[in-house]
């Protein structure tokens, strides 16, 4: 058995500690701790009866008092903003397997978008000593990231490509992945393009909708109009379906793009319920291609936003920042996916 030990002070009333341990085996304290943290150097004889003496007294180890003595966590933080989405539910769940396969426990917190929890979980993270970070942020934060990485705790931004060269980052090149989404629709036919995201400040929206008008730019017969959001939800979505399902026809535009899945899904839902035929009517394509694009009862054409090894790469590059130093900034080339609910008949 190894494991992490308890302070020989004592342990919690009715809970068996090192002490016990100990004397039920016959030998020094100093000896159990050895054998939780350096079973190498206990003699097979020693570590057989310690061994048993924890088994009969069933004593639990403690992973704060390793910590506390040597310095070292097992413990990473990961903080992302929308435990509703599932692009960020996927990639957490990359984290934890990666993670786990490092011998390493990732605590997991979601700011909802709100900078003050976001300022709260990154103190609580800290306080925790954990051995790094890995944080999703709509806000500007690398400011504050720096100053934990100066006091200790380093960090990889996810989600966002790192403006300063000394902060490591993985990100998905969200210009790019616009401009293809607009590419696509022009070749589609659609001259009156709308962008459905928000807020605009946010860099990752700034970016898709940047690529949206590069690609407008190159057709001088088509245009782009910006519908902005507070919150990219599917009821955002449904909100801006239906207004868009109220205009005339002849003002409506005929190709969609937004921001992400969940929004287009909402447009999607309100478009078919105002009786707008998609994609005959208005092609639609959304960005992340999560679980549920493709299984929309019209499949979501979408840019696949992140690669299957996107989740474990920014865990590597935490680890190669954590035991090395180093600072590496990645960036995913997206890749548009098509399907039925962008499918129309080209000019």
């Amino acid at each position: 058995m190894t494991g992490a030990e308890v302070s020989p002070q004592g342990s919690a009333p009715g809970r068996p500690g090192i002490r016990q341990v100990a004397a039920r085996a016959g030998v020094a304290v100093g000896t159990v701790s050895a054998y939780l943290n350096h079973p190498d150097r206990v003699s097979a004889e020693r570590a057989r009866r310690i061994g048993e003496a924890i088994d009969e007294l069933g004593f639990v180890p403690s992973s704060a008092g390793r910590q506390l003595r040597l310095g070292v966590s097992s413990l990473i933080g990961y903080l992302s903003p929308d435990v509703s989405n599932p692009h960020f539910s996927e990639i957490a769940q990359e984290v934890e397997y990666r993670a786990e396969r490092l011998g390493m426990t990732v605590f997991f917190a979601h700011s909802h978008g709100d900078r003050d929890r976001e300022d709260a979980y990154l103190e609580a993270f800290e306080q925790r000593q954990v051995r790094g970070l890995l944080v999703s942020s709509f806000e500007p934060i690398e400011e504050r990231l720096a100053a934990m990485r100066e006091r200790g705790t380093p960090s990889v931004l996810v989600g966002r490509r790192a403006r300063e060269a000394s902060q490591p980052s993985i990100s998905i090149d969200d210009v790019s992945g616009g401009r293809q989404a607009a590419e696509h629709l022009v070749a589609s036919g659609c001259r009156r393009l709308a962008f459905v995201g928000g807020p605009l400040p946010v860099q990752q929206v700034t970016d898709r909708l940047a690529g949206a008008r590069q690609a407008v730019a190159a057709e001088p017969v088509a245009g782009i109009e910006v519908v902005e959001v507070a919150e990219r939800s599917i009821a955002a979505g449904r909100a801006v379906g239906a207004a868009l399902a109220a205009r005339p026809a002849a003002e409506r535009p005929d190709g969609v793009f937004a921001a992400n899945d969940v929004l287009a899904l909402g447009v999607l839902q309100a478009l078919a319920a105002g009786g707008v035929s998609v994609p005959r009517d208005v092609a639609l394509v959304g960005y992340d291609d999560n679980e549920f694009a493709e299984a929309s009862l019209i499949p979501l054409t979408s840019v696949r936003a992140r690669h299957e090894d996107f989740g474990a790469t920014a865990v590597d590059l935490l680890f190669e920042a954590i035991e090395h130093g180093a600072v590496a900034q990645r960036v995913y080339e997206p890749e548009l996916i098509v399907r039925e609910s962008s499918r129309r008949a080209a000019p």
